[in-house]
């Protein structure tokens, strides 16, 4: 029999659909509904990886399933291709970023055609074009105009390796999320823009999402924007008027305030330096330290004394201003008051630096001592040494406390978040130019929206040192927009999250000339699904929520979220050899079969590990298409794992898949010629043989329509399809009516219907070849009878001689003799015919069954 010919199949229905705008979406048709099934854009890094296939696989399943249940499904693809890579290769290669970019979108766009994804390629996308760019200078201005964007000098986190301004979202342990660089701090004007404003908002309406994104994502939004409800005690500097702001969440123990400390980046430390300059450089030192160590519960605390001191409000006494390198001015005010009698850290610090413990929450035991404590105490307790609040049990007190604090007005209940303002200022080239000149006459204004795009300059200068932008004499020197003189352009570009926190939407209308996007957007929008990897759950996600609240407030959009369900696949894992003598990972095909280190000879440590450049354990997805065709490796990655788990590469498993996909054309094959195009099946000439296939046939197509549904979990669909082929493999040679041979034609169809999303070029091969001249993806799904699924189950009674030992379900025209089978295999029956011997079963058919023993 002749082999399913994977590589040409695939070539003449990749041509046939692209020369068919297969996959287009024109307009939606009246009376079907709007699907949005989107996979989060990629890098063009320039080759596809087994994460991308993994992630846009899942999403075409989608589509093309949608498709088959009539739905109007838009399915888009476009590039996130702004960024530093293109620049460093600028660099490096002494070529314009443009070059490599489009270079890249080329060859991954081929690769993703390779796999016969059903993308609209008529909105294709490049956030690095003028024609999107424009839009995100345009919506800068806009919410510049309503005070979301705003300029000032800030210390901020600066990666020394792409000599960059990162945000804090882009800081992991303290590192580069991109070079993995240590971030050090500097001081610098830096565009913001105020997604603070949004962020009792961006919490409460996580209760919308619920259901339909991830909790685990759910938990990491709601922690990264931290609100947290206490109160504001406003200490004042010794001396002075100055007010020290501070935000606590247990007033109940300011009587047990010894000293405060600052953050190092505090804007009160700048005049503390002008009076003791000899505390600067330990100042400076504290600001470079790695900001996440510096957070850590396990990191050394290090602090300097002002010589200044505070007065506390609620007492009158002067305690000790410090500067401390665990106070960060990301959270709270960036001040905190120390009560190391019962606060583990302060304790530790006041330990350190033998400042006073004041013990103001005693235990029950009435035991505990300043100076004999040995670590804080932390537990709740009555109050001591607090003045008219002594007695009270310190919880209670809290409000009392507040309130107190407000009448003399030295402080107040308040709210704060975690969450800072979002910086958008990026020291390179290779980004949106933000749209503001200054001029000596007017100051900072903004560019006239009838002159944007402002356009990235060709005249530039690569190197390594400082931002490209402010070689080109072009771009830099302007006109003002609003007194004509001559005047300077920003050199800062905008973060490229701004370019993915609203291309969904342009997406829907991309060749739109007059708006960032066109109306049309609120019949398609929210995103129905959303799919992409959980390493965005806080970065992406957060912004495009939040650009879409903005869209909202300025009437661009109706809807308050942009993706209704977000699925997060998991990662793909694959070995990884590492020798441990020469520090070297090295590529499975580079090894000899007994695995050890090609340089030293030495065993190999063998480790599951996520797919990476760095761990040398990449599957290069062209090597596996070429070998064992798209369908292949589309099927093995849906099958190997539930999305949403880590898949494990495994070479096995893709040649099992391969195997599946040979079974199934074969049998197919086989049977072409017994009838062709005959979809009425007549059951009662059915054989028994055939009225089982018949009604397992049904039952498969309702698990594998539930499966799909119930969160994707194409793993058990595709496993449905291969129980069910192997069923009809072994029940086929006993088919003997006319009818039961329609039946095989029946199932062939429906089989290649149920395998089309997951398979689509073996699937449109078949289709084709059992007669049919439409395109496989325009079909309907298979249709399941209810009454087709459900087995005829009865109830009998199971007896040893005539008394009930149990109860038996089975089918209705079960056999004599699986009854009995099925009745000796009760627990409850099984302990009475222990040592005994079996005369007769007695069946009385729907009934009952009477073991009759001796």
């Amino acid at each position: 029999m002749e082999k399913f010919d994977f590589i040409n199949s695939e070539i003449f229905f990749r041509e046939k659909w692209k020369n068919n705008n297969a996959f287009k979406q024109y307009t939606a048709v009246a009376g079907k509904e709007n699907y949005y099934v989107l996979e989060m854009l990629p890098y063009p890094s320039g080759k596809l990886h087994m994460g991308h296939v993994r992630n846009y696989t899942i999403g075409d399943v989608v589509a093309r399933y949608k498709t088959m249940n009539h739905f109007n499904v838009l399915h888009p693809m476009g590039w996130d291709s702004f960024g530093l890579p293109a620049e460093n290769a600028a660099i490096q290669n002494g070529s314009h970023p443009a070059v490599w970019t489009f270079a890249n979108i080329e060859n991954m766009k081929r690769q993703l055609n390779l796999l016969g994804f059903s993308y609209d390629w008529e909105r294709e996308i490049a956030t690095c074009t003028p024609e999107y760019y424009r839009w995100n200078q345009w919506l800068f201005i806009k919410m510049f105009e309503k005070g979301l964007a705003y300029k000032k000098k800030a210390s901020v986190n600066w990666c020394p390796h792409d000599k960059t301004v990162l945000a804090n979202e882009q800081v992991e342990n303290g590192c580069c999320w991109r070079c993995g660089t240590n971030v050090i701090q500097k001081d610098l004007e830096q565009w913001f823009f105020k997604i603070t404003d949004y962020s009792e908002e961006l919490l409460q309406d996580l209760s919308l999402l619920e259901g339909g994104w991830p909790d685990k994502v759910l938990a990491m939004q709601k922690n990264w924007i931290g609100k947290s409800q206490g109160t504001q005690v406003d200490f004042t500097l010794e001396g002075s008027d100055s007010k020290i702001p501070v935000f606590t969440t247990r007033p109940d123990t300011l009587y047990g305030v010894t000293y405060v400390v600052l953050a190092p980046e505090h804007p009160l430390v700048s005049h503390i330096l002008s009076i003791n300059p000899s505390i600067k450089a330990g100042v400076e030192t504290m600001k470079s330290e790695d900001r996440f160590e510096r957070s850590s519960e396990f990191s050394e605390k290090h602090g300097l004394y002002t010589g200044q001191n505070v007065i506390n409000p609620i007492n009158g006494e002067s305690v000790p201003l410090w500067i401390g390198n665990y106070v960060l001015m990301d959270y709270g005010t960036g001040a905190v008051m120390a009560v190391p009698a019962h606060d583990t850290r302060d304790f530790q610090f006041a330990k350190k630096y033998s400042l006073e413990i004041k013990v103001v929450i005693q235990n029950s035991n009435n035991s505990l001592c300043a100076t004999s404590m040995e670590t804080a105490y932390t537990e709740e307790g009555t109050l001591v040494n607090s003045a008219q609040f002594s007695g009270l049990q310190n919880r209670e007190s809290i409000e009392k406390f507040t309130l107190h604090l407000s009448e003399i007005r030295a402080g107040d209940f308040t709210t704060k978040y975690k969450l800072r303002d979002w910086l958008v200022s990026r020291q390179r080239y290779w980004g949106t130019p933000i749209p503001f000149v200054y001029c000596e006459n007017c100051g900072m204004v903004a560019e006239k929206l009838e002159n944007l795009p402002i356009a990235l300059p060709q005249d530039i200068e690569f190197t390594e040192n400082g931002n490209p932008l402010s070689t080109s004499e072009s771009f830099m020197n302007c006109s003002c927009p609003k007194c004509g003189k001559s005047a300077k352009r920003e050199t800062d570009t905008m973060d490229t999250f701004v370019d993915s926190s609203w291309y969904y939407f342009r997406y829907i209308t991309p060749h739109e000339d007059n708006a960032m996007f066109g109306d049309s957007v609120n019949k398609w929008m929210p995103v129905n699904q959303y799919i992409g990897g959980v390493e965005h759950a806080v970065l992406h996600l957060l912004y495009a929520r939040f650009f879409t609240k903005v869209l909202r407030d300025i009437g661009m959009v109706t809807h308050a979220e942009p993706f209704t369900n977000l699925l997060t696949q998991g990662m793909v894992l694959s070995n990884s050899y590492f020798c441990p003598d020469c520090k070297l990972y090295f590529n499975l095909t580079e090894l000899n079969e007994r695995k050890t280190c090609p340089k030293c000879n030495l065993p190999l440590t063998v480790k599951m590990e996520k797919m990476s450049k760095s761990k040398n354990n990449g599957i290069d997805p062209e090597r596996i298409i070429s070998e064992f065709g798209a369908d292949a490796a589309r099927l093995f990655i849906l099958f190997a794992a539930p999305p949403e788990r880590e898949l494990e590469w495994s070479e096995n498993g893709l040649m099992g898949a391969s195997r599946f996909l040979s079974k199934y054309w074969n049998f197919i094959q086989e049977n072409l010629n017994v009838y062709q195009n005959i979809d009425f099946i007549s059951v009662e000439t059915l054989s028994s043989s055939g009225k089982d296939l018949l009604k397992n046939l049904h039952k498969t197509i309702k698990k594998v329509t539930r499966s799909i549904e119930d969160n994707f979990h194409f793993n058990t669909a595709i496993a449905c399809v291969m129980e069910y082929l192997n069923l009809v493999s072994s029940l086929k040679s006993s088919l003997s009516t006319e009818e039961d041979k329609k039946l095989i034609f029946h199932i062939m169809k429906n089989l290649t219907l149920l395998l089309q999303p997951f398979v689509p070029f073996i699937t449109a091969k078949i289709f084709i070849d059992l007669g049919y001249t439409q395109d496989i993806h325009t079909i309907d799904w298979p249709k399941y009878k209810e009454s087709l699924t459900v087995d005829n189950i009865v109830k009998m009674g199971v007896q040893v001689n005539g008394k009930l030992r149990g109860e038996l379900e089975i089918a209705a025209d079960a056999s004599e003799e699986v009854i009995k089978s099925e009745a000796l295999k009760i627990d409850k029956v099984g302990k009475y015919l222990e040592n005994v011997e079996i005369i007769k079963i007695i069946i009385i058919k729907k009934r009952i069954v009477n073991i009759v023993i001796k």
